[in-house]
């Protein structure tokens, strides 16, 4: 029997990821964080395609895309993000990438380079998926789709208590401000913006523990 496609969409740091990657080991399937192939190509762009003024040039990542080469390879269970053979994920969780990946995210270009792969991967089945746009663009046809909310103060909370576990200096008034931020460029870009699937489940985890909402979502799930 073939296993099943999940995609998980919502906010920023409302547990998608992590959660997501639970329940992959729990159901024996492959989990793909699409935001950390996002924020791969915006901290390529970070590094490759500034201008004069410090700022990322769209026109010239878009000519580099054969020069980016994304990959997730397993690290003691942990699927870790490689840009050209080199890990960068804890690169890709700063600040500075952040900042930019809203930007960086909305653009045509670059969803089109990352559609395909992310298809692909899911085409045999057995794929749980994380990211704004799975349900809606990426995976339209996923057996199952959940949509992830939480209250900005409680997700301004986990941001920052992820940055400082990951040794990254931040102040939480910033956090909070970078998150709203996101919410409104992702939600309002023209090409495949955050939005909720009409045949999704919507979990608001502001007062659920991780265990919590990992239960909520396989509660939901027919046993495979």
């Amino acid at each position: 029997m073939k296993k099943p496609v999940i995609a998980i969409d919502g906010y920023s740091s409302t547990g998608k990821s992590s959660i997501s990657k639970i329940i992959a080991d729990k159901l024996g399937l492959i989990h793909m964080d699409t935001g950390a192939l996002y924020r791969g190509v915006t901290w390529y762009a970070l590094q490759h395609c500034l201008n004069d003024n410090g700022q990322i040039d769209l026109d010239q990542l878009f000519s580099s895309f054969s020069n980016i080469n994304l990959e997730f390879k397993n690290s003691e269970g942990t699927l870790v993000l490689y840009l050209n053979n080199e890990d960068i994920s804890k690169e890709i969780r700063t600040n500075l990438v952040s900042e930019n990946v809203s930007l960086v995210a909305k653009q045509k270009e670059v969803r089109d380079f990352l559609l395909q792969s992310q298809r692909s991967l899911a085409e045999k089945g057995g794929v749980i998926m994380d990211g704004r746009d799975i349900g809606t663009v990426v995976l339209p046809n996923a057996d199952y789709k959940f949509f992830l909310t939480a209250s900005i103060d409680e997700r301004t909370n986990r941001r920052f208590l992820e940055l400082k576990s990951l040794g990254i200096e931040a102040v939480r008034e910033q956090v909070k401000q970078n998150l709203i931020d996101r919410d409104k460029i992702d939600s309002e870009r023209e090409i495949a913006p955050l939005k909720q699937a009409e045949d999704a489940i919507v979990v608001d985890n502001s007062e659920l523990t991780k265990e919590e909402t990992i239960e909520l979502i396989l509660s939901h799930i027919q046993k495979i």
